[in-house]
């Protein structure tokens, strides 16, 4: 079987590219992981904030004044676009910046692109800090998603590329792990600045520091062999293979495959964003779209952006709502470790269909509690049983995303594309991350509003439905070199048909 124009044999799954755990690759890669923080502080630090009387005072009077009067029903509290706009914002930057970011990184390389990210990401969050109207909250906003856009898109491909093809899954779920801790001290920082009338600058301000830590960081990693390979440095490549894979691995043998793996791709190519819509890509195109579009449609932004909205709106009170936000973040933190431990012996299948039924019995479960709770209209008061309830259901739900969907939904298209069309395709998946959600933030409030404790109930059917398709349609990508990747689809019941040759 001769697929994507090399010849494939049946070792060349562990080509003895593999390389070793170096402290040189650990290293780079924790560095480049890092830029997680500013994805993950900018998730954890927007709910939070929002639920602030002196920014709401500022901003947004009208949600204050609801969030005082409102006695009818409790789910409509926050529903105000224009607040919801203070959020989603972000990500509608990011889908345009991820996009562009692909051109981007196969002009200027992975690092280079973490770190334009990066300085983009720290300007935002300055002028967040210093927003005196609307009008500026928003052009902080759109320069965050910008920043977001690059790291993100070009992150996860540069730890696939960094890793050894063994351990892979580990190491590219520290972009995850470093999202979490981001989480973390976001949701810390807001319990502790949500006392003082000047807490919302400092929250938002401290979007700077992780930025400037990933910034700096970036500056001293080198970029990833395949990068370097893919825009003919070839010399810096070799250097680069030598500091990560050790002095005994056969740098040599890797580097040549990288250059014939490069000029195949570069005697076929055309433009990636046709290329990629070519038949025997189909299978990784669908990949890209189905994969971050069902992570966003297992409801784990809307937790994380609008837990403090959610659980003040449940009459938990304002502290104790920030501190639930904090409990979510440290059970997502801890989660992720251990995909990390289980991800490359497990497998990627095992831990999407396992998190996916966990995700699935919590989000009904809470439904049933909102439900008798606070009664059908929402119009009951919920009592603090109840609402713990809800608070231990989406501990749970949190911990089944932590240990699967949410690294592995980073991980897959990271790793699935041949060189090729990496950076494209890696846009597109992120581009439609970013695009859902916008949409689900934009629309959640008022959707909770309206479906109430089906709120919960319209994303449990969509983990339903995502779980089945990984059943059927996601084959198991552990422990295959990326270069060998394209041949795992042609094994696969469905996806042969689009990437065998006759």
């Amino acid at each position: 079987m001769a697929v994507e124009g090399i010849a494939v044999d049946a070792s060349s799954a562990n080509n003895g590219f593999n390389g070793k755990i170096t402290l040189s690759v650990v290293l780079t890669c924790i560095v480049a992981a890092s830029s997680g923080l500013i994805f993950g502080y900018d998730l954890g630090i927007t709910g939070g904030v929002t639920t602030m009387k002196p920014f709401l005072e500022k901003f947004f009077p009208t949600v204050l004044k609801n969030a005082t009067s409102a006695k009818t029903n409790m789910y409509c509290v926050y529903d105000d676009q224009l607040l919801t706009l203070f959020t989603s914002s972000l990500f509608l930057a990011g889908l345009f910046s991820s996009l562009l970011a692909s051109h981007v990184t196969m002009a200027l390389g992975r690092r280079n692109t973490m770190i334009f990210g990066g300085c983009i990401f720290f300007a935002g969050g300055a002028i967040n800090a210093a927003a005196e109207n609307i009008a500026m909250l928003i052009l902080g906003r759109i320069l965050l998603g910008i920043g977001v856009g690059f790291t993100n898109q070009a992150t996860p491909v540069y730890l696939s590329e960094m890793a050894p093809a063994k351990w892979r899954g580990a190491f590219n779920t520290g972009f995850q792990l470093f999202n979490n801790m981001g989480v973390v001290a976001a949701n810390c920082i807001n319990f502790g600045t949500a006392p003082h009338p000047w807490g919302w600058r400092m929250s938002l301000g401290l979007a700077t520091v992780p930025a400037a830590i990933m910034t700096i960081g970036a500056l001293l990693i080198p970029d990833s062999p395949s990068s370097l390979v893919e825009r003919n440095h070839i010399n810096q490549a070799r250097n680069a293979l030598r500091k990560v894979r050790g002095p005994t691995a056969d740098v040599e043998s890797e580097l040549q495959y990288m250059i014939q793996s490069s000029q195949v791709s570069k005697d076929m190519e055309r433009e990636s964003f046709v290329a990629i819509f070519e038949r025997r890509y189909r299978p990784q195109l669908v990949m890209a779209l189905a994969i971050p579009l069902s992570q966003q449609l297992s409801g784990i932004s809307i937790v994380a952006f609008y837990a403090p909205n959610l659980f003040q709106s449940v009459v938990i009170g304002n502290n104790s709502a920030l501190l639930s936000a904090v409990v979510l973040g440290l059970v997502n933190l801890g989660s992720t470790l251990v995909s990390t431990v289980v991800v490359d012996r497990l497998g990627r299948r095992v831990l999407f269909i396992v998190g996916g039924i966990q995700m699935l019995v919590c989000m009904i479960s809470a439904a049933v509690v909102l439900a008798m709770g606070s009664g059908v209209n929402g119009t009951e008061q919920i009592s603090k049983g109840n609402a713990i309830a809800v608070l231990v259901l989406l501990c749970f739900y949190t911990a089944g995303f932590a240990w699967s969907w949410g690294p592995l939904c980073w991980l897959i298209p990271s790793e699935i594309f041949p060189m090729k069309i990496r950076s494209t395709g890696q846009s597109i998946a992120i581009a439609v991350q970013f695009l859902a959600t916008f949409v689900l933030s934009q629309t959640f409030l008022t959707m909770l509003c309206h479906f109430k404790f089906g709120a919960f109930l319209f994303y449990a059917g969509w983990l339903a439905l995502s779980t089945i398709f990984v059943i059927l349609f996601l084959p198991e990508t552990r422990g295959i070199s990326l270069d060998s990747m394209y041949a795992i689809w042609g094994k696969h019941w469905y996806w042969r048909r689009f990437v065998v040759e006759g």
